[in-house]
């Protein structure tokens, strides 16, 4: 006897997916690949640090960080965003974020530009950010 069935593939999930980084710093060339991955790996780690003390989820995963530049002398850009401009933090989240990439072994300047355009929407979250808040 053998034991045969079918099997619905229209029911079967997708295997997990290993997610990207939420950024991908544009760097000049000249530093090695796996400096520049662990740089990135920590930069990540170190912005995970920075909460809006309104929102119990950090600027990393809310979305907030739209770009960063990692130049050949090891310096870093990030322009990055608030939930809202008129947000009573936003004279000193970029000193947060600045002082978070500072700690990264290896950086030797940052420098934020706080950005408008576009405009932050619930869209730019991670997954991670829309459980923690309930907007799944």
């Amino acid at each position: 006897m053998t034991d045969e069935f079918e099997i619905d593939e229209s029911k079967i999930a997708p295997a997990p997916t290993i997610p990207e980084p939420r950024i991908t710093p544009t760097v000049g060339g000249g530093l090695p690949e796996a400096e520049v991955e662990r740089i990135t790996s920590d930069l990540i780690s170190a912005l995970k640090t920075v909460y809006d003390p309104e929102i119990p989820v950090d600027i990393y995963e809310l979305g907030l960080i739209y770009k960063v530049d990692l130049d050949d002398d090891r310096k870093i850009t990030i322009d990055m965003t608030l939930t809202a401009p008129g947000c009573p933090v936003a004279g000193e989240m970029p000193g947060w974020v600045e002082n978070a990439a500072r700690g990264v072994e290896g950086v030797q300047d940052v420098t934020v530009n706080m950005v408008f355009d576009p405009p932050w929407d619930a869209t730019r979250m991670s997954e991670e950010a829309q459980v923690a808040l309930n907007w799944w």
